[in-house]
C-alpha cells in the first residue's frame, strides 16, 4: 500500500491488534484517512514518528517500508518473533520475504550451507535466529529493526525478554495475571470475521475458552483432533470441556495411515526443516475446511506459567553439573568420554553440557537437545563434506535473567518457542489460509506477567494460572500434562518405518531415537526440494 502522495509505500504480514486507538490518536493530530485498515495506520505511524513507532505497536508483524524521498527503507519484526522475516544482502542490494523458499525461488540466496546453521540444527532440531540454513540468508531477530540506506544495512535491537520482578502479594498476582489475560484476549478477538480456538484439551487452550466466554464471545468455533494412541489422547477430554462451555465443536480422528495421507503436503508446506509443524499442518487444515479464517492457539502459556519439565530439571541439572566440574575426573575430561563412548543418548548430551559453563543456557540447551554437540558437528561435516574440526557452532547471545526459574523461562522463550514452535506454526498454518493468533504470546501480556516474581508465578503445574481462571474444569486442571502431540514413534514402528530407515544410515551413532531419525528425514527431503547437494 502506498501514500496517497506516493512517498511512502509498505508491504505488511501480520495483525496490529491497537490499531483503532493509535489511528484515533493520529486522526487528532489531523492525519486523513482513506482505508480502515491497520496498514494505513502504520504508514501514517511512520510518517509521523519513524521508527519510535514499533514502540506504540500491539501485535504480530512483519513489515518493510520504503520512503522513496529518503531512499530509505525501513524493515520491523514484532517483539515476540510471531511473524517471520528473511532478508539477503547481495552487491549492494536488499531482498526480504516471509519465508525462506520466497527468496530461493527468486534465485536470490545461492545455495552454500552455513555450517554453525546446520550444526545448530542437529543440536536442537530447529534453526536458530538470526541464522538460516543458507549461508548468505538471515532471519531478523524478534524485537530487532532494520534500516537501508544507499546500500548499507543497520540493526537495531528495540526490545527483548526482561523480567522485572516487583513485590505483588498472592492475591495481588492472581489478580494481575486474570486482568492481563482478559486484556490481550479482548486485543486478539479484534477481527471482521469469526475467530475459533484450538482447543487440546490442556490448561492453555481451555483457559482461551474460558476467558473468550468470560468475555461475551457467543458461537465460539473449537477444534482438536483425535489420535490412535490413549496414553496422549486428550480428544475425549477437549469434546467434554467444549460441551462444558457450549462451544460448535469439530474434531479430526487421526491414525497412522490417515496422518500418511497428510505428510507429502506437510513436506510441500515446510519453509526450514524441523521437528515439529506436522500437528499444526493437520488441525489448521480442518479448521480451514471449516470455513474457518483465523484462530486462536494457546501457545505460549508453557513457557509463561512453568508448563513444562524444564522449570525444575534444569536447575537441578545446572547444579549437578557444577558439583560434577568439582569432583577429579568428573570434569570436562570425563564429559568427553561421556559424548563419545556412552550408548545413552541423553547421557551424551550431559557428556557435552559437562566440557561447557554449568549454566542453565547450556543445561537448556541439554535438557531440549536432539543430538549431542559432538554428535551433531559429525553429522554436520558429513553434509557439507568436510573435517568436523572445521565446524563450529554459533554461539547464543547470554540470558538476561538471574533467577533460576526466570532463566529457564527465558530460554524457553526465546530457543524452543520462538525458533521452532512460533516458526513451524506460521508457515503450516498460513499454508491453508489460516490467521493463526496466540494470545499468550503478547508483548503487553508479557510487561505485565513480567513484573510478578518467578517465585510467584512459575510454581509448578501452572498454579497461577489456574487461580486466576478459576473457570478451569477440574477434569482439565488435574489432568496429567499430555501436550498437543501425535504419537509418532508408535506410527513410524509400525507403518512409517520404511520411509524413515534411510535417515538411520547418516546417523553417527546406532539406533537413533524417532525425533533423531525425523530430524534428517526432515532435512534430507529440503535439500532434495531445493536442489542443494
Amino acid at each position: 500500500m502506498p501514500t496517497p502522495e506516493g512517498t511512502l509505500h509498505i508491504t505488511f504480514n501480520g495483525e496490529i491488534y491497537n490499531f483503532q486507538e493509535l489511528r484515533a490518536a493520529l486522526e487528532r493530530d489531523g492525519v486523513a484517512f482513506h482505508t480502515r485498515t491497520d496498514t494505513e495506520v502504520l504508514l501514517r505511524l511512520y510518517e509521523r514518528d519513524g521508527t519510535a513507532m514499533l514502540a506504540k505497536l500491539r501485535g504480530m508483524f512483519a513489515f518493510a517500508i520504503w520512503d522513496s524521498a529518503k531512499r530509505c527503507c525501513f524493515l520491523a519484526r514484532d517483539p515476540l518473533g510471531i511473524k517471520p522475516l528473511y532478508y539477503t544482502m547481495r552487491g549492494g542490494r536488499l531482498a526480504f520475504a516471509s519465508e525462506l523458499r520466497a527468496l530461493q525461488a527468486a534465485g536470490l540466496t545461492g545455495s552454500d550451507l552455513d555450517a554453525g546453521a546446520l550444526m545448530g540444527y542437529f543440536q536442537t532440531g530447529s534453526v536458530a535466529e538470526p541464522h538460516t540454513l543458507l549461508a548468505n540468508v538471515h532471519s531478523l531477530e524478534a524485537g530487532h529493526y532494520l534500516l537501508w540506506e544507499d546500500g548499507r544495512l543497520a540493526k537495531r535491537c528495540y526490545w527483548q525478554i526482561e523480567f522485572r520482578p516487583e513485590k505483588f502479594t498472592a492475591e495481588q498476582a492472581v489478580t494481575e495475571v486474570r486482568s492481563a489475560l482478559l486484556d490481550s484476549m479482548r486485543a486478539h478477538f479484534v477481527s471482521d470475521v469469526p475467530v475459533g480456538v484450538f482447543l487440546s484439551g490442556g490448561i492453555d487452550s481451555t483457559a482461551l475458552v474460558a476467558l473468550a466466554r468470560e468475555l461475551g464471545q457467543s458461537n465460539l468455533a473449537t477444534f482438536s483432533i483425535g489420535v490412535d494412541d490413549d496414553s496422549i489422547d486428550e480428544s475425549s477430554m477437549a469434546r467434554r470441556t467444549a460441551a462444558h462451555f457450549g462451544t460448535q465443536h469439530h474434531e479430526l480422528c487421526l491414525d497412522a495411515t490417515a496422518a500418511r495421507g497428510l505428510f507429502d503436503a506437510f513436506l510441500q508446506a515446510m519453509d526450514q526443516p524441523g521437528i515439529d509443524g506436522l500437528n499444526t499442518f493437520t488441525v489448521s487444515s480442518f479448521a480451514r475446511q471449516q470455513g474457518m479464517k483465523v484462530v486462536l492457539s494457546g501457545l505460549g502459556g508453557d513457557e509463561l506459567f512453568a508448563g513444562y519439565k524444564s522449570f525444575d530439571a534444569v536447575p537441578r541439572l545446572a547444579s549437578a553439573a557444577k558439583l560434577a566440574v568439582l569432583v577429579p575426573g568428573l570434569g570436562s575430561a570425563a564429559g568427553w568420554m561421556m559424548e563419545r563412548l556412552c550408548p545413552s543418548h541423553k547421557l551424551r548430551r550431559i557428556g557435552s553440557l559437562l566440557q561447557k559453563p554449568a549454566t542453565i543456557q547450556n543445561a537448556g540447551a541439554c535438557f531440549r537437545g536432539i543430538f549431542s554437540a559432538y554428535e551433531a558437528r559429525l553429522l554436520a561435516a558429513k553434509y557439507l563434506d568436510c573435517s568436523p574440526a572445521n565446524i563450529q557452532a554459533w554461539p547464543d547471545r547470554p540470558l538476561l535473567a538471574s533467577d533460576p526459574r526466570d532463566a529457564v523461562s527465558e530460554c524457553e522463550l526465546r530457543f524452543y518457542m520462538r525458533n521452532q514452535l512460533l516458526k513451524d506454526s506460521d508457515v503450516m498454518s498460513m499454508a491453508h489460509g489460516l490467521e493463526l493468533r496466540v494470545p499468550l504470546v503478547d508483548q503487553m501480556l508479557f510487561r505485565r506477567l513480567a513484573r510478578i516474581p518467578a517465585a510467584r508465578r512459575l510454581r509448578s503445574g501452572k498454579q497461577i494460572l489456574l487461580e486466576a481462571v478459576p473457570e478451569i474444569p477440574e477434569w482439565v486442571s488435574g489432568a496429567t500434562k499430555r501436550g498437543f502431540v501425535f504419537p509418532f514413534e508408535k506410527w513410524l514402528k509400525e507403518q512409517w518405518g520404511e520411509s524413515f530407515a534411510r535417515a538411520t544410515v547418516h546417523a553417527p551413532f546406532k539406533n537413533p531415537t524417532w525425533y533423531q531419525r525425523w530430524s534428517i528425514v526432515m532435512l534430507d527431503t529440503w535439500l532434495e526440494h531445493h536442489s542443494i547437494n
